[in-house]
């Protein structure tokens, strides 16, 4: 959050000012149109606010704060159109992801961040999590930064049986850096076993946990190869990832 400072009339700052309980609010306000229209007819003509809110509680009534979103932003001055431009001028920007994993032993596996039992294990270097990896080359291959293995190389024993959460949050982080922003999220698992279909919530409420989105712009499916292939040998699973984001520029 932004620092608050008292200052003269010179600019010299004055002192600090501590923001315990203290919101920036965002117009358009939503109220009950009875209300805000009765708080109006009762307030003079001359009397001066700073919002609509300042307003309606000097007229005795209640409100409260609901969250708010940057995008949301006040015009006033000629500065404030330029600023909504580049918002406007932004571009969808799609990266795909792909990874796969070898079965070796074990009684678990982790897709999509959630544990699940199974007679096998899967072989890599962090948790093998093929969901949360795709995943991240997706989000990655938006941002035009490389890959999984540049930015956590399996020759590295930091990230030895590391959580894959710990992926999904930096390409998150790298994201808002680049000033992006995550809209969805498409991952497909490909496999004969362990059963997708009875983790898949699960396995939704997981990634937009780690990605801080709405669980509506996560979509995780399941799909097999019809007995074909490493996959359908149950030698391996796979998975492939779409994401899309917006990006600036």
């Amino acid at each position: 959050a932004d620092a608050l400072y008292r200052a003269d009339a010179a600019g010299a700052i004055l002192a600090g000012i501590d923001r315990t309980g203290v919101h920036r609010v965002q117009t358009p306000q939503a109220f009950r149109a009875d209300l805000i229209k009765r708080a109006y007819a009762q307030t003079p003509a001359e009397a001066v606010f700073a919002d609509d809110i300042a307003l309606f509680r000097a007229a005795g009534a209640e409100a409260v704060l609901i969250g708010g979103d940057e995008r949301l932003m006040k015009l006033t001055y000629k500065e404030d159109f330029a600023v909504l431009e580049r918002m406007l001028g932004g571009r969808v920007c799609v990266g795909s992801g792909f990874d796969a994993h070898r079965f070796g032993p074990g009684d678990h596996v982790t897709l999509c961040g959630v544990r699940i039992a199974h007679d096998k294990g899967l072989q890599g270097h962090s948790d093998a999590d093929a969901g949360w990896h795709a995943l991240v080359d997706a989000i990655l291959g938006a941002l035009g930064q490389g890959d999984i293995g540049s930015h956590f190389p399996p020759s590295d024993p930091k990230w030895r049986g590391a959580a894959s959460e710990a992926f999904v949050r930096h390409a998150v982080k790298l994201a808002a850096n680049a000033g992006a922003l995550i809209q969805h999220v498409d991952i497909t698992l490909i496999c004969e076993h362990p059963k997708i279909a009875p983790h898949r919530e699960a396995m939704r409420a997981r990634t937009a946990e780690a990605l801080g989105l709405p669980l509506s712009c996560v979509s995780v499916k399941a799909t097999t190869t019809e007995r074909m292939g490493f996959i359908g040998r149950e030698e391996g699973l796979a998975a492939q990832a779409i994401a899309t984001l917006d990006c600036v520029g």
